[in-house]
């Protein structure tokens, strides 16, 4: 006889529409998470989204978080996926401040508000410079791209343009995010400086393709700016899902703010 059918309770999430499907694996349950993330993170026959976010039990923190992309890949980090694993993790009584283990080490999240918008802020630690920040050029899609490199636990390029609009996202980002340059391929993003604070960016995620958020790439997308271009911190960082606000002084931590929100809850046959 076949086995019977599985279910687990699972929520899908966003945090400024960066979309995700979070389950519990407190104790586990799943044997393939890549193969879950597949199925599940597919839009055409599965809920949608952009990743699945796995919560384990962590020593020392409220809960170990794993990033699995929707192609079955799994990132280092993910500052909106964290930012809902948060949320779910306050409201199920881990308090206002607590860490989150990733792979790209422990962060600290704090809740802003509950209402009348759920917001979280995360330390994403201090980013660090692979080429020390210094502008690199490469040829893609048909034009020649001056980038600056950006690390955050997870990798990240950072191309300043004239207007976000004009990009040709789905080719220049895959492109660039599988240029032979990055043997692991990378997460891109085009930034269109606004004004002395103020930033609106396009990203395209390793693993996802163009996504309505990236909070480490937004966090990327602010430091570059800092340092290249003299805006000042915070910065309001729009991007196609809303707005985040970053922080950051050189030498020190950067914080990512923003919203975490829940669409619905439900059971995810295995």
């Amino acid at each position: 006889m076949p086995a019977a059918a599985r279910a687990i309770p699972a929520l899908k999430m966003h945090g400024t529409h960066n979309e995700f499907i979070l389950i519990d694996e407190r104790p586990p349950q799943v044997e393939d998470y890549e193969a879950l993330a597949r199925r599940v993170c597919d839009r055409t026959s599965g809920w949608g989204a952009d990743g699945l976010l796995v919560l384990s039990e962590e020593s020392g923190a409220a809960a170990r978080m794993r990033i699995i992309n929707a192609d079955g890949s799994e990132a280092e980090m993910c500052g909106n996926g964290v930012r809902c694993a948060a949320r779910y993790l306050a409201e199920r009584g881990a308090g206002e401040r607590f860490t989150i283990a990733t792979l790209a080490g422990p962060i600290e999240a704090a809740i802003v508000a509950r209402a009348p918008e759920f917001s979280v802020r995360i330390d994403v630690g201090a980013p660090s410079f692979p080429g020390e920040l210094r502008a690199e050029t490469l040829a893609a899609a048909g034009e020649v791209w001056t980038f600056y490199a950006v690390s955050l636990g997870n990798p990240h390029v950072v191309v300043f343009v004239d207007d976000v609009a004009a990009v040709d996202l789905l080719r220049a980002g895959a492109e660039l995010a599988t240029h032979p340059h990055f043997p692991h391929g990378t997460n891109v993003h085009f930034v269109q400086v606004l004004g002395p604070s103020a930033l609106r960016v396009r990203h395209y995620e390793r693993g996802v393709g163009p996504t309505q958020a990236c909070g480490t790439g937004a966090v990327a997308s602010a430091v570059a700016a800092i340092r290249v271009h003299g805006t000042r911190s915070p910065v309001a960082v729009d991007v196609p899902g809303g707005r985040l606000e970053v922080a950051w002084e050189p030498g020190a931590h950067a914080t990512l703010t923003g919203p975490a929100e829940v669409v619905f809850e439900r059971t995810l046959e295995l």
